[in-house]
């Protein structure tokens, strides 16, 4: 239903220098990586934009890719912004996308550790090329997680678009917000061990069940507790607000559960070799993870 659509659009819109491509390239065990091999080959221009296509783009959205690339960049990404939630599991999706990803991306990107993410992949068309094309990123477990190796092995820097871009988020269920969450968990540990081990400690409920028992063992009263729980909290409250993201009582009661899952989803994430992506199912480690 949407090739009607689309071409449409190309008719309205003669002026711009847009096709319609159908079709996979086999070319690597990555789903995503196939698809997207039509448009690497026919685009022409000195930079490429892979963008997923539940995000939002604006109208300038080359723009603010293209004014984050300076001579250290070898890749321009954002994470996602949950936008639109309904009912609970939208919001938890939010409480996860928002309050936990983006923000943990946000602050390794201002220290200068820039990880990729699949939503957004903004590169200079030569220095892919050089580096074989998107076709080896298919030979990881996740292409997000093997460009961010690739720039950083060229000692380059990933980094950040100034916004994330939105993603409406609608109804979910909480089991498929939890199904998703373990497939990145999974993915993190195989690609970043090191970084996974210490997981946990991104959220709420691991730090501050430590506080709380360094509280209770020194003796201090009980509201130094709650006193760290505010601060937590509050400055994640304060971040969705300044961002303008959803930032209501439901969203603030999903990321007490979501806090709560990050635990369970690293523990149960050691268990795993294997997960299930759009019907594909996606096994052990690819050749750029080992």
């Amino acid at each position: 239903p949407a090739v009607p659509l689309v071409r449409a659009l190309i008719d309205a819109h003669p002026e711009a220098e847009a096709k319609l491509l159908i079709g996979r390239d086999p070319v690597s065990g990555n789903p995503k990586i196939n698809n997207l091999m039509k448009g690497w080959r026919a685009a022409d221009g000195a930079f490429v934009a892979m963008a997923d296509s539940n995000i939002l783009l604006p109208p300038d959205y080359l723009s603010q890719l293209l004014s984050r690339w300076d001579a250290h960049t070898g890749l321009v990404t954002s994470p996602a912004a949950g936008v639109d939630p309904q009912g609970f599991g939208g919001a938890l999706e939010c409480a996860f996308l928002n309050g936990y990803q983006a923000r943990w991306q946000i602050a390794a990107d201002q220290v200068g550790l820039g990880y990729a993410q699949g939503k957004t992949l903004f590169w200079n068309r030569a220095f892919l090329e050089a580096a074989g094309g998107p076709a080896p990123l298919g030979d990881s477990i996740a292409e997000d997680a093997a460009a961010t190796r690739l720039v950083r092995g060229a000692g380059l820097k990933v980094r950040l678009a100034r916004r994330p871009f939105t993603q409406p988020v609608g109804a979910r269920k909480i089991a498929t917000v939890w199904k998703r969450q373990l497939r990145w968990s999974i993915i993190r540990r195989i690609v970043f061990p090191g970084l996974f081990l210490a997981e946990p400690l991104t959220g709420a409920a691991v730090p501050l069940a430590l506080f709380a028992a360094g509280v209770g063992a020194a003796g201090f009263p009980l509201w130094l507790l709650l006193l760290f729980a505010g601060a937590w909290y509050g400055a994640e409250w304060g971040l969705l607000r300044a961002a303008g993201w959803p930032a209501g009582a439901r969203v603030i009661a999903a990321s007490l559960l979501r806090d709560a899952m990050i635990p369970a989803l690293w523990a149960v994430a050691w268990t795993r070799r294997s997960f299930d992506w759009q019907g594909n199912a996606v096994g052990t480690p690819g050749k750029a993870d080992q």
